[in-house]
């Protein structure tokens, strides 16, 4: 439904799923999903809040990310879940709670990689200045690090979603099963060169600072690791650092296929299924990788189900 209403307070969405019989299964699926992202991040942050081995500056902001990650999916994958079972001509949105979707949605993106700069960072600090870590990891820098990943995120999206509701609008149809911006300033008329350049400058500074961060800190910390010669750091950097370069990557390779195919207007469905991914999976991996990878984590896992069983 496209119709030529400018500025409507109401929009309307786009179908998740086209066939009925798929509804309950989609359904049954994103819901399962949603339930344990929400138990399994929430679970981390809540072990490494009541665990005091853990109160060290690579978990403390390590538990941005398992909250960005119930964030980000709660603001989209329940209100997704609703509107499968609405039919096409009662599937609305107002404009308000679109844009705020978008923004968070956006925000979720963004802070995924600003907080992995940071911790990025921590794990620079530890590993080639280990002598120095306590004195430059206090937490006054680690409060720091997470108000810069934060709020660096908050600009980006802020400046990515003003310059989109400036724009007047002529259409009411989100080409999307949820809001985002580039859906949102499509259903303008006027001259959106400036909100594409934009985007496009977004995209490359975000993926490409995080990227060279990324770079730059795994450079040196292999220049330190094959020049100490030292079995035991080598090993520890192998684990802490393979763990985050894992969860990087994930996050790296759904942020550029969400990018490519939103260019294409002929791969929807795919676009559809790669923004869902995007929001989905890390919130799925995340916790799981950091549970069996980090050695810390799993052996405070074990000992709480291990005390559990031997309580009784």
């Amino acid at each position: 439904m496209e119709n030529l209403t400018y500025n409507s307070p109401v929009l309307q969405l786009e179908a998740l799923v086209s066939s009925e019989q798929n509804t309950y299964p989609i359904f049954l699926f994103f819901l399962i999903v949603y339930v344990l992202i929400v138990i399994s991040n929430m679970g981390i942050m809540l072990l490494i809040t009541k665990e005091r081995s853990l109160h060290e500056p690579m978990y403390i902001l390590f538990c941005n990310l398992p909250f960005n990650d119930v964030l980000g999916n709660s603001a989209v994958v329940p209100r997704l879940m609703v509107d499968m079972f609405r039919p096409g001509s009662e599937r609305y949105i107002s404009y308000t709670d679109c844009v705020t979707q978008a923004f968070s949605y956006h925000l979720y993106a963004c802070a995924s990689h600003t907080i992995l700069m940071v911790m990025a960072f921590d794990r620079y600090v530890a590993i080639c200045n280990p002598l120095h870590y306590t004195t430059i990891m206090t937490t006054g820098m680690v409060t720091k690090l997470t108000a810069s990943a934060w709020g660096a995120a908050l600009i980006l999206v802020g400046i990515l979603l003003s310059l989109t509701i400036r724009l007047s609008r002529c259409r009411t149809f989100i080409a999307n099963p949820f809001c985002d911006n580039a859906s949102l300033f499509k259903l303008s008329c006027e001259n959106t060169y400036i909100n594409n350049i934009y985007g496009l400058v977004y995209t490359a500074v975000l993926l490409g600072s995080s990227m060279a961060c990324i770079a730059l800190t795994y450079f040196r910390i292999a220049v330190v690791c094959l020049t100490c010669k030292n079995k035991s750091l080598n090993s520890k950097a192998l684990k802490t650092c393979s763990t985050h370069l894992t969860v990087y990557m994930i996050m790296w390779l759904s942020g550029c296929i969400m990018t490519i195919l939103h260019r294409f207007s002929g791969v929807s469905d795919y676009r559809k299924g790669a923004a869902l991914l995007m929001h989905i999976g890390p919130g799925i991996l995340n916790p799981l990788i950091y549970a069996l990878q980090c050695t810390e984590i799993r052996h405070v896992i074990v000992k709480i189900l291990h005390s559990k069983n031997v309580r009784p």
